[in-house]
């Protein structure tokens, strides 16, 4: 179960979305071929690999077929349903491990789990009924953020509340419960850590990039990120620390806010290959979707080095047509092959890198 892959072997991956996609291409590129499983017929994913498995997540009898078919196991998403990762774990290799699933589906199993590590989260209270609203709100300065624990992103699942009345409408609205209501944090920057880990516990992380979000999703990611050097250490020290908890293996995204005293607070974190992360493909010895599948087959870890400053943006909706338009001078782009463009759907991404002049 520890034994490197060896070239030729095949990787599973759950999900067939645009990082399904991307990991795929960088698996080719070591020498493995990927299966994806996903219960989407349209799954970008498939358009980069002839092996796929369309079928529910739930679907037992499908999950054991197609852990007969592939050598090791990763996902692409951290909302694969606990039973998915009961069944298939015990037949082959599931890395990361369940246990990093289950931590990080919940945000108040999330935030536990990190605060016992002596990192600092923000402050926060569960919430299970209305009744819970008051107190809390007065615990944490009459004004707040009401998410969900479970399956909440890109700004989906929270409501930001600044009164009793706020908060029992949000709390009518979202589901399930329990929420949990987070302080508001005073920050000056959000900057996330992608770093990897392999199975022999050896760790690498990129540079922080600087987060910016629109509407809850992410817009830019920005390296160098505007913090002191120290800040920067402080941040990986605390991802290498999660990963290490967790006995993670492959890549995880930790994402912090930076306070104006240089300490970080860690907003949360997501086991898989991170969107604050696509800059790597442009500008690092090691991308970070190769580096996860270096750790995911057992071989070393790659240079996370940075060559290049850069800004990553996302292209959301129809920004996508911003392929080919905006193509210049260090501009690299990637298009996800998703069919539709939808107000607030992640199409593509460019990486805007910082080109050196030459000399005359």
């Amino acid at each position: 179960m520890t034994e490197p892959l060896k070239l030729g072997a095949t990787i599973g991956i759950l999900g067939g979305g645009q990082l399904g996609r991307m990991l795929s291409l960088a698996a080719s590129r070591l020498g493995f071929k990927t299966h994806i499983y996903c219960p989407d017929r349209d799954s970008p994913a498939f358009e980069v690999t002839p092996h796929k498995t369309v079928a529910a997540y739930d679907d037992r009898s499908a999950l054991q077929k197609f852990a007969a078919l592939v050598d090791a196991i990763t996902y692409e998403f951290e909302n694969v349903p606990a039973g998915t990762a009961e069944t298939l774990a015990p037949l082959k290799p599931l890395r990361p491990g369940a246990n990093a699933l289950a931590i990080s589906q919940d945000r108040l199993a999330e935030k536990s789990f990190i605060a016992n590590l002596g990192i600092p989260v923000a402050p926060h209270r569960a919430i299970h009924t209305a009744n819970d609203l008051a107190p809390a709100l007065g615990e944490l300065g009459g004004r707040g953020i009401l998410k969900t624990t479970r399956l909440g992103y890109d700004g989906k699942g929270q409501r930001r509340v600044s009164s009793l009345a706020e908060a029992e409408a949000a709390f009518a609205e979202l589901k399930p419960y329990p929420l949990v209501l987070e302080a508001l944090v005073p920050f000056t920057v959000e900057i996330s850590v992608v770093i990897a880990r392999g199975i022999d516990g050896k760790s690498a992380a990129f540079d922080p990039a600087e987060n910016v979000h629109s509407d809850g999703i992410l817009a830019t990611s920005t390296v160098p990120a505007g913090v002191s050097a120290q800040t920067a250490d402080l941040a990986r020290a605390h991802a290498a620390a999660i990963a290490a908890a967790l006995n993670y293996v492959g890549v995880l995204g930790v994402e912090f806010f930076a306070l104006a005293d240089g300490s970080v607070i860690v907003n949360e974190i997501a086991p898989r290959v991170h969107n604050s992360g696509h800059w790597t493909e442009a500008v690092c010895v090691t991308d970070q979707f190769e580096q996860h599948i270096r750790a995911v087959a057992g071989w070393p870890l790659g240079d996370p080095s940075r060559l290049a400053d850069v800004v990553m943006e996302n292209l959301i909706g129809d920004r996508i047509t911003a392929i080919p338009a905006d193509l210049g001078p260090g501009i690299r782009p990637q298009a996800y092959g998703k069919a539709e463009s939808r107000p607030g759907r992640k199409m593509g991404h460019l990486n805007r890198v910082a080109v050196k002049t030459p000399r005359k």
